[in-house]
């Protein structure tokens, strides 16, 4: 099983299980989306001595505790999961939990840094000429791109700081806007 040096960031004990099934590791559990100051301050400690890695939910509380991470604690890495990796079998909400240890693997091989100082390599209108800010598809498109390029999903006013920040290609941008629009997914075939 392959050892991660970094320590993994995720929410719960049931991602911690979920995890130590693919990949030996050691976690931090956040323990829901309201970081206290003592979690942001052991994060800050294990980014510098070891590193770390935040694999949150892929929702809107595990976004906004990857944002307060983020703001808080420099080059932190990223690992994003498929919405449709981390879907439960039964009830319940989207979770790192309910993903396969070979999402797990494939979400922690492929992983991002933040670079605040890194310039933009698409624009605002590459972005409304694919159809990912604008239109009735807009949100559809920005989840396909999301999962096709690892990201996660940004609604449309943080889709190019996020491009920006993880300093994702132009070409790797345009791959990914020609496999949606290829018609791989229902919803890029009316636009």
């Amino acid at each position: 099983m392959k050892k991660i040096k970094e320590v993994i960031v995720v929410e719960g004990k049931d991602d911690t299980k979920r995890i130590n099934l693919a990949v030996n590791a050691d976690t931090l559990e956040t323990r829901g989306s309201a970081l206290s100051e003592e979690t942001i301050e052991q994060i800050q400690q294990l980014q510098e001595t070891r590193g770390v890695i935040v694999f949150t939910d892929p929702d809107f509380s595990g976004e906004k505790i990857r944002k307060t991470i983020a703001a808080e604690v420099p080059n932190v890495k990223h690992a994003f999961l498929k919405r449709s990796d981390a879907v439960p079998d039964h009830k319940g909400s989207l979770g790192v939990e309910h993903a396969s240890p070979e999402a797990i693997r494939h979400a922690l091989e492929h992983l991002y840094t933040e670079d605040d100082e890194a310039l933009p390599q698409i624009s605002q209108d590459d972005l409304m000429e694919a159809g990912l800010i604008v239109g009735k598809e807009a949100k559809q498109r920005r989840i396909k791109l999301g999962e096709i390029l690892g990201i996660g999903y940004v609604n449309a006013k943080q889709l190019s700081k996020r491009l920006q920040l993880f300093q994702v290609a132009k070409s790797d941008f345009e791959q990914a806007v020609q496999q949606i629009d290829g018609g791989k997914y229902e919803e890029s075939e009316s636009d």
